[in-house]
């Protein structure tokens, strides 16, 4: 009957939670638990005149929730939501804590955030935009080596968080239908139709008339001058300064190298951005270009790959595997290490203490920690194997900070509360996937949702590296199964709401992130993670699960008695 499929439903939801929440009161209440005290427990026993000496017991033997080893050592799993901190000193205001940080051994940063290696979440104009917010963006590998490696290249050889994808062709060329797009301010054209030639004139959208549609673009184009061209390092101050020079001729600039065209950037662009929080230095390399990294896996193919994001100047390489902890990964990070020794490399993903030792005796200059924790990853439903992302980045940060290595967490951020936890538990970085999809800068095409169910919302597919539809383009070898005949997906393919652009939602997040700090009283992750080895820092255990399942069962009742 409906009745009780509308029950089981309700019980399947919630009994894990139920169980978590009655085994964790038991060991709470038990006279042989290990959370109470040996004082208390000789307390207990000896008892027996209950006057003023008792209160006098219980004021100094009562103390505000657990330290982190006490709780992370009970056996369970706890994800982010799980667990809560409680609230410590304040003697700073907010704008003197500091969330500069490393991401791995050599490379430092200004804030906590890395955008993660999916191919709906960062390329070239994710990683930029995240360098320029004091970040770093980690490029996909769900592509060609070339195609990565031209990512790269766009990254480092641009100083502003701004991209389009200008149109290019030859002088024979004709303009079809290129300009019923209102975002397409010109068509350039070099001399090979390509941008790695010379510049040798453009057609502004205002010179464009539909007569001209048959004629080749050497009839009617404008040509190159150089007003028209600016060097690729023009930072925003200077973009600006040059578009409001030139704007009674035009209102965009190219920007261009030695080697070609690099992009287009037009005035509405940088006024843009300059309506976002004021952007700092952002993460740069010693030649002064924003630092970029990449994902490749560990077969033998991707040591060619490596080679190419050598070249292309990548400054970070991210061994991407769902499981970290095997010995093509070892031996993988083995040949970085000994070919490209100046070249940091982060290790993952893993969630172990003997996991992270394994990794870190190879050599990886950085740890990426966890396992099925991802809004859009299924690991832990289809192979029963993971961890929860709390217990996780507690355990690997405890041995990882030992040797100095430092640990990314990875996935099961969606709010600021959740990077706060992470970077407290340990953690020195936040690794987002979900976080950023959808955004500005994340790759792919909005597209609106119409229909009956549907209100028009504007949205960007957002897809698991784990999903058949992400396998089909050579994620698989992620999960170990790339000559595998029967692909098993561990990841779902969905959408994301237009959240805008990070350069405008990510600092307002960290500001989050930065009183989250205050209220712990820690000024930098260095004092979070002190205070939180001293056990000064106390948390406990939300039991906000089972008042869910009140909720629900009261529902499932009132629906019952209607019914």
């Amino acid at each position: 009957p409906s009745w009780l499929v509308c029950l089981r439903t309700n019980l399947s939801l919630f009994f894990p939670q139920i169980l978590l929440c009655f085994s964790a009161v038991k060991s709470f209440s038990s006279p042989a638990a290990p959370l109470i005290s040996s004082a208390s427990r000789r307390s207990q026993a000896t008892a027996a005149p209950r006057h003023s000496t008792m209160s006098n017991n219980i004021a100094m033997e009562e103390e505000d929730g657990f330290g982190a080893k006490k709780l992370f050592n009970q056996g369970f799993s706890y994800t982010y939501d799980d667990v809560i901190f409680l609230p410590h000193y304040i003697d700073f205001p907010t704008d003197a804590v500091s969330l500069s940080t490393k991401l791995s051994r050599n490379i430092p940063l200004s804030i906590p955030c890395v955008s993660s290696p999916m191919d709906t979440v960062t390329e070239s104009h994710m990683a930029a935009a995240m360098a320029a917010l004091g970040g770093i963006g980690i490029v996909h590998y769900n592509t060609t080596p070339s195609a990565q490696a031209a990512f790269i290249r766009s990254v480092k050889s641009r100083r502003v968080p701004i991209q389009s994808s200008p149109i290019i062709f030859s002088p024979d060329s004709r303009i079809v239908n290129e300009f019923d797009d209102p975002a397409v301010p010109c068509v350039l054209v070099t001399e090979s139709g390509k941008p790695n030639s010379k510049l040798v004139g453009y057609v502004a959208r205002s010179d464009w008339s539909g007569e001209k549609q048959g004629a080749k673009l050497s009839d009617y184009m404008r040509p190159a001058d150089e007003s028209l061209v600016v060097p690729s390092n023009y930072d925003l101050d200077k973009l600006d300064s040059h578009l409001k020079q030139q704007e009674r001729e035009r209102d965009f600039a190219v920007l261009a190298e030695e080697g070609g065209v690099v992009d287009v950037v037009t005035k509405e662009d940088v006024e843009k951005v300059k309506g976002y929080p004021k952007l700092g230095k952002g993460t740069v390399s010693s030649d002064g270009s924003w630092m970029v990294g990449a994902a490749i896996g560990t077969r033998d193919s991707d040591k060619e790959r490596l080679e190419l994001l050598v070249k292309a100047g990548v400054d970070v390489v991210v061994l991407d595997s769902s499981q970290g902890n095997s010995i093509y990964q070892i031996e993988m990070i083995k040949y970085v290490k000994r070919t490209y020794p100046q070249l940091d490399v982060i290790g993952g993903n893993v969630v172990t203490m003997s996991q992270a030792q394994n990794l870190i005796a190879a050599g990886v200059d950085g740890l990426r920690v966890g396992m099925g924790s991802g809004s859009i990853c299924t690991t832990q439903e289809v192979c029963a194997v993971g961890r929860g992302q709390a217990t996780a980045v507690y355990k690997v940060a405890s041995v990882a900070s030992q040797s100095g290595v430092p640990v990314i967490a990875d996935g099961g951020i969606q709010y600021s509360g959740q990077i706060v936890k992470a970077l407290v538990l340990g953690a020195s970085t936040v690794m987002m996937g979900g976080f950023l999809a959808g955004s500005t800068e994340a790759p792919g095409h909005f597209f609106t949702l119409l229909g009956m169910h549907q209100d028009g919302t504007r949205v960007k597919k957002y897809r698991g590296m784990g999903s058949l539809e992400a396998m089909s383009k050579g994620s698989d070898q992620r999960y170990l199964g790339d000559k595998s005949k029967l692909k098993i997906a561990q990841g779902v393919v969905g959408a994301m709401p237009d959240k805008g652009s990070v350069l405008e939602f990510i600092p307002y997040t960290m500001q989050a992130v930065k009183q989250g700090f205050q209220d712990l009283g820690a000024s930098s992750l260095p004092s979070a993670h002190e205070l939180l080895r001293s056990q000064t820092l106390r948390l406990e255990v939300c039991l906000a699960p089972l008042s869910l399942l009140v909720v629900s069962f009261l529902n499932f009742l009132r629906w019952h008695a209607r019914n």
